[in-house]
This record gives C-alpha cells, structure tokens and sequence, in this order.
C-alpha cells in the first residue's frame, strides 16, 4: 500500500534521482554503490542503497537520459516506487528536480493492485512517500482515488459488472456525496422517451436502464458528464470474433471514467452543478435484439438506421446526450470507448478529443502538458457528415466506407448536441496493454486528469 504524507517524517529516508550521466553527482555513498552494480538510471529503474550496518540507506531512482526536458512527464516515473521501496517512511532527496505533484500522484498510482479475484491478494509495502514542499497531497489523494475507481470498474468483469453493478457504482457514490440519483430503467425507458437505449439492451437477461446523478447547489454553472455503460458488447447480430470480444468487458470505460471524474469533481468541491448521465446496457444476442437495417427513432426524434449492431455505444450516447443538451449546460463532456479507428490513429495511450469550441480545445490542450495527461485532438471535418446519409432514414449509424471512422462517429453524435454552451467528445481506450510506473496492465483511467484541470480553471472551489 502507497501512501503520502503532507510533511517529512523523522527517520524518513531519502530517494535521490539520476539520470547516467549525473550518477557521480550523488552522495558518495550511494555513487559508490550504483557504480558497484553498475547502475543505469534507465528510466523507471530504482535501486536500493544499504548503509554501512547493511540497512537501507536510500534509494536512487532513474530518469533516464538527462536530455529528457519534460519534468512533468518525467516526473510518472516517481510511480516505480511504490512497488520498488522497502516499508516505512521515505521523502524525495532536496534538489530531485520532479515537479512534486506529479509525482506525488504518480506514486499513488504506481500502487495500484486489482486483486479482488485473487485468493491471495498481491504482496505490498506499506510505503510512505513525502513528495516534496509545497506538494497538495490531499488533491493527489483525491485525483489517485478517482483513478482507482475508474481503473476498478473497468477490471470487474462483466459477470459482476453488468447495467445493475453499474447503477450500484454510481448509487454509492451518490451516498458518499449526498448527490441526488434517479434511474429510469426496462420499459419505462420507452415510456420516457430513452428509444435508442431501450433497443440496444433489450436482448439482455439484465435490463438496460439510464443512469442520472445531480450534485452541488441548483444555480451553479452546469457541468454534464455523459458515459457510455456498454457493459458488455458482443456486437449483436453483427457479432464480434472471440478475439474482439476478449476485452468488451471494458466498453463501459466511458462510465467508469466520468464517474472516476465525478468522484474527483466532489471531493475537491468545485462550485458546480454536476450531471452524470450513463446509459448502462449490455449489447447481447436474442431474440429481441435489434437488427440490422432497423430504424429507430431516437429521443431527439432524428431517425436511424441500423447500419452495425456493432456501432451500439453512438445510440445510446446519442440518447443521453440529447437528455443532457435539453438543459443547456455550459459544458457538455461525454466520454467513450467508441471506436477502433481511434487506436489506429493514435494508438491506445493517446485518446482523441473532437469539439468544436476553440476555447476549450486549446484549454484541454494545455491541461493535457500540464498534468501530463495524454489527449490530442481530432477534427469534426464536417465534410465526411454525408458518408452518415440514409436513404430511408434521417442518419445511419455507421458509413459504408468504413474510412475515418473516430471522426465520423463524433460527428454523428454532434448531431444530438445544440443547445450546450461548449461540447467535446473523448474516444477513448480505457485500458493499460503494458505495465509502467503508474500502473499495471488493466483498466485505466483516461483524460479525466486533464478534464479536472480544465474545470478547476474555469470554476471556483468551494
């Protein structure tokens, strides 16, 4: 277990950093030992340093290259100690040259486990870490739980995290919160006029439902998060391979990521008036499932056809969204495991972003340097709007050339947004394929950290 303290402990012992070519830099005693075993200081790498007694002395953690500039980024690589020290109290060495948050942060999330299903939970230190002066340890702490429940919900599997775990998720935070929830769920979705995403869960033995959280006073700035809560998604009649399916345990990413972010948005109190809409389905196979060439009437009452059972998580988002334009927020966010497109383009550590609001671009941009968490953005090239066109409905689903695909489906969502003041759309992968400092393969947390960042900004904390 990893966690930090606000100040530092007496008896706390020192990790100093370097990079191959400032190893002679450090205390003699631990130069000494790194050239013993000669040490790199590759990046991530931490060697521990014994005293004379034969007790840990210290530690040095490596940083690779010293041409590296970026310090933020640099500063993940503090992740490697949470599973790298030895117990007990420990503080970065004076003049570590690591901006203090970020690597505050980063230890935290390099103790990340998910061992629910282990029948011996993974061995840990307890380990304490005092990042440095000036450190906010409490917004750390905040932002790390965030990720931690986002990272949680999407390692359940589906067995246990279907459209009912998913409401109770979100019914627990909303008890920890004193937030208001309301979940429409079944038929009464039809009767509340929620069609797409009736459609979509229809088949599955769970019923589909929408998910509805409200926190903070009434007349502050409206801030809505949309997640998609595809619980699992086999494809539907236009089923997936057994290969495309290994991990649709993770199509929830999307919910599982705002309600990370919601989390986060609470504790730091930021004066808002947070929604949280997810509409939690499972895409499964039956025989009520939707079908291809199928048109549905969606909420907004625009009509579509049913080009690929598989372009599922658009039509419910589509749904949600058009629930949560209806009130005009200042910002509208929806997030989504939505395309394979996306990975194509810029693989599954850098998640696009598609909006339209200059302003918020460049904001979400900056936030991504600031806090070291990787977005970049995609055009809404509304040229490539046409290749949605039905010739019986308002819209399909999916276009027939399967080109552009990130952007496509961004613009298809566009459609069902107009009344909210600024709007941006993350398609993202919710999923860490190889182990690093901040975490262990798994479920991960995407672009919530560069969200928050972007809210705090705009709006005051309480």
């Amino acid at each position: 277990m990893s966690t930090l303290l606000s100040a530092a402990a007496a008896g706390s012992r020192p990790v100093w950093t370097a990079s191959p070519d400032t190893i002679g830099d450090l205390p003699p005693e631990a130069a000494a030992w790194a050239g013993t075993l000669r040490f790199k200081a590759g990046a991530g790498e931490v060697l521990l340093v014994p005293g004379s007694d034969g007790a840990v002395l210290g530690a040095i953690l490596g940083l690779g290259p010293s041409a590296s500039t970026d310090r933020r980024r640099q500063a993940l690589l503090a992740g490697a100690l949470a599973t790298s020290l030895a117990d007990g109290d420990w503080h970065l060495a004076e003049g570590h040259g690591l901006d203090a948050d970020m690597a505050g942060l980063a230890f935290l999330l390099g103790g990340y486990r998910f061992d629910r299903y282990r029948s011996k939970p993974s061995a840990t230190a307890a380990v304490q870490l005092f990042p440095g002066e000036g450190a906010d340890t409490a917004a750390a702490a905040a932002i790390g739980a965030g990720a931690f429940l986002a990272r949680d919900l999407v390692n359940t599997p589906a067995n246990d995290m279907g459209p009912d775990a998913i409401e109770r998720a979100a019914r627990s935070l909303a008890e920890r919160f004193g937030a208001d929830i309301e979940v429409v769920v079944g038929d009464d979705l039809l009767s509340r006029n929620f069609p797409m995403i009736h459609a979509v869960g229809r088949a599955s033995a769970i019923a589909p439902r929408l998910i509805d959280l409200s926190f903070g006073r009434r007349d502050a700035p409206k801030v809505t998060l949309v997640g998609k809560g595809v619980s699992f998604d086999t494809g539907g009649l236009d089923i997936k391979p057994a290969s495309g399916m290994l991990l649709m345990k993770k199509d929830m990413g999307g919910a599982a990521n705002v309600l990370g972010l919601a989390q986060i948005l609470m504790t730091l109190k930021l004066d808002i008036r947070l929604r949280v809409l997810v509409p939690a389905v499972e895409n499964a196979i039956s025989g009520s499932a939707f079908r291809p060439s199928d048109i549905l009437k969606s909420r907004k009452g625009k009509t579509v056809e049913i080009g690929n059972t598989d372009a599922e998580g658009r039509l419910v988002l589509a749904d949600a969204l058009a629930l949560a334009d209806e009130e005009a927020p200042e910002i509208l966010i929806d997030m989504a495991t939505l395309t394979g497109a996306a990975r194509v383009a810029l693989g599954p550590e850098l998640p696009p972003f598609f909006t339209d609001d200059e302003a918020l671009a460049a904001e979400l941009s900056a936030a991504s340097l600031a806090v070291s968490d990787p977005i970049w953005r995609l055009p809404l090239w509304q040229p490539y709007a046409k290749t949605l066109a039905s010739k019986v409905a308002d819209t399909n689903n999916v276009t027939p050339d399967g080109f552009a695909g990130a952007i496509t489906a961004a613009l298809f969502l566009q459609g069902f947004v107009e009344k909210a003041g600024a709007w941006a759309h993350f398609d993202i992968y919710g999923w860490r394929p190889q182990a690093g400092p901040t975490g262990p393969v798994g479920g991960e947390a995407q672009a919530i950290r560069a969200i928050h960042h972007v809210l705090k900004g705009r709006y005051p904390q309480l």
